[in-house]
């Protein structure tokens, strides 16, 4: 048990750790490839912090365990949206971008329902070639995001430039451009800014951080699951309801962990584009991502009836974001509120029902 608490801890300061430095590099990435901070938690920590599902759920279904394969996908989701983002935006409201409320969400909403349709279809099993469809429009999705995001960068620089080539710098006194003086005045004192970090390190420094993410919350995983299961053997649960159990919880959580971490870093450091992001990406990447690779190696069956509710759930959840982020074009402290407090709810139900 004390070994078990230990992993836990030096999980968690992984975990910390990792996500503060995830957020320098991603936004590093960002200025050096001319992309949205939005667009990097998209794609660079979306795919990077849903590694633990994916890999968990890839060995899940290849030994023919669905309750840890699918639970992990439909938990982290719920965890994704219900308890990140009620946590983060509790510490500052996380405001939406046109882009996130025309493409990003509707897109993850639309990975939901495919993720519904699959596991509906062909007796509940989730078939090779749905995985290979899944992960091709997972694809097309993030050539997508990275080719947008340049163009409205470089159509956002040319415009910065036009309007400075019209502007008081253009005033300055032609005899002597160079002194850096106004009119003939005195010259005005101009702070350098500090030079950006080199692409180089900054890849470095986010696959550092993702790697003592993914270590911190597989130490995390080991240890919540050996409690976890040391306490149903005590209380009399079975394995099958508690393999579904932990899968939807304990390895749920833990694997959502760097999405955790990596969004309230953001946020903290007020990176929210990059916080929601994360987000939004995580719960795509997790359903076209985990489950299209998962299933296309091999396809994961009884994927739909013992997860109806969790379904339900996590298909109300994006509802419900999608309306937050409509209505009030941000995640207000109440609305983060009710999400956090809709999963507590959510958990409570897990392990009573």
């Amino acid at each position: 048990m004390l070994l078990n608490i230990l992993y836990i801890l030096i999980g968690f300061a992984l975990l910390v750790k990792g996500g503060d430095f995830l957020i320098d590099g991603a936004v590093a990435i960002a200025k050096r490839a001319h992309l949205s901070t939005m667009v990097i938690g998209i794609t660079v920590i979306g795919f990077g912090t849903s590694m633990p599902e994916l890999l968990v759920s890839t060995q899940a279904a290849w030994i023919g365990s669905s309750g840890l394969a699918i639970g992990n996908v439909a938990g982290s989701n719920i965890a994704n949206v219900a308890l990140i983002l009620g946590l983060t935006s509790l510490i500052k409201p996380l405001p939406a971008t046109k882009q996130m409320l025309r493409i990003d969400l509707p897109f993850m909403i639309l990975a939901m329902i495919l993720l519904l349709l699959a596991a509906a279809t062909n007796g509940g099993t989730i078939e090779r070639w749905q995985g290979i469809i899944m992960t091709i429009l997972l694809i097309a999705f993030i050539s997508w995001e990275v080719s947008y995001s340049r163009h409205q960068q470089k159509r956002g620089a040319a415009a910065l430039a036009a309007s400075a080539s019209t502007g008081p710098v253009a005033s300055v006194h032609a005899g002597n451009p160079s002194s850096g003086s106004v009119g003939g005045g005195s010259p005005v004192a101009m702070s350098e800014a500090p030079a950006p970090m080199p692409l180089w390190k900054a890849l470095l420094l986010v696959l550092i951080s993702l790697a003592a993410m993914v270590f911190g919350a597989d130490l995390l995983i080991d240890g919540s699951s050996a409690i976890a299961m040391t306490l149903g053997e005590q209380f009399g649960v079975s394995q099958a309801a508690m393999e579904r159990i932990i899968g939807l919880t304990v390895v749920a959580v833990g694997t959502s962990l760097p999405e955790l971490f990596a969004s309230l870093m953001a946020a903290r450091r007020g990176e929210t584009d990059m916080a929601v992001g994360n987000i939004i990406g995580s719960v795509t990447f997790n359903i076209l991502s985990v489950v299209g690779i998962a299933s296309a190696i091999t396809p994961i069956q009884d994927a739909w009836t013992p997860f109806l509710i969790d379904y339900a759930v996590m298909f109300s959840l994006g509802i419900f974001l999608w309306v937050f982020l409509r209505t009030h074009r941000a995640i207000v402290r109440w609305e983060g509120a009710l999400l956090f407090l809709a999963y507590i709810l959510y958990i409570i139900y897990t392990f009573y029902i």
